[in-house]
């Protein structure tokens, strides 16, 4: 990180609890240094041993992302940005619609077959990662499941973690893939309307569908990160937290950009 970015991220990092009182030992490495070395991994797909020696210790740094991702810290730092990110721009912390859709991507022979299957329709032996997003693209919530999980009976656990973690929300879209009893649930259950937003039978090739092309940019961002492009943790809560890590890259980086100009 640029020292810019570290002023933004440093108010925004969980407290660790030796130093709130609460017993424990002071860390030996500055979370700077920690996180910088993540975040390394992640964009650059390297293995934990290898690990540069400019950082810490691979073991150590292996070690504090376990630690972040079984206490959802990872999580909490990666929200912290994403409302910081919103309010520079103008938006509420808490957005009101978001955009839901997956990613079927192939895993590594690291990945066990209880977590791993095969996708049909895309013709992909791996594992899918079930995201909703908010209007900017920014994160809302993911879930990685085997390849072969439909996409609705991935969403309905997924938007009940969305819908419970962000009140305001009330609108959905979605792609032709997620019709059915799953629209009438949502308003039931969640009070959140799904709307879908369908493909023409007459539209021939690519085409810019409203509202579907934002879950696309974070799929774009996300393949960016090498260590994304193919899923090779053996725990789909590595998996996750590895997602939530490739996302607070792009937010640090847009937080360190100077504001624009209102004149």
């Amino acid at each position: 990180m640029t020292d810019t970015e570290w002023a933004e991220v440093r108010p925004l990092l969980p407290v660790p609890g030796w130093l709130r009182g609460r017993g424990g030992q002071p860390e030996a490495y500055c979370h700077r240094q920690m996180l910088d070395a993540i975040r390394y991994l992640v964009d650059n797909g390297i293995k934990w041993r290898a690990m540069p020696a400019d950082f810490p210790p691979w073991d150590r740094v292996y070690a504090f992302f376990r630690r972040w991702r079984e206490n959802a810290l990872v999580q909490e730092f990666h929200d912290r940005l994403r409302a910081k990110v919103r309010e520079k721009l103008g938006r509420d912390a808490e957005p009101t619609a978001g955009v839901i859709d997956s990613q079927s991507i192939k895993a590594d022979a690291v990945v066990g077959a209880d977590s791993r299957g095969f996708d049909g329709g895309k013709l992909v032996n791996g594992r899918k990662r079930h995201v909703v997003v908010d209007t900017l693209g920014l994160l809302l919530g993911v879930m990685v499941t085997a390849a072969d999980i439909g996409d609705r009976a991935a969403a309905q656990v997924l938007l009940g973690r969305v819908a419970a973690a962000h009140h305001r929300l009330e609108l959905v879209w979605a792609d032709g893939g997620y019709t059915g009893s799953l629209v009438e649930h949502c308003l039931a259950t969640f009070a959140l309307v799904l709307a879908i937003v369908k493909r023409s039978d007459d539209m021939r090739g690519f085409v810019v569908l409203p509202k579907r092309w934002i879950v696309e940019r974070l799929f774009a961002h996300l393949m960016q990160s090498r260590r994304l492009v193919r899923d090779v943790e053996r725990r789909t809560s590595s998996a996750e937290a590895m997602i939530y890590w490739s996302m607070t890259l792009l937010m640090t980086r847009r937080l360190a950009r100077p504001r624009p100009s209102r004149a």
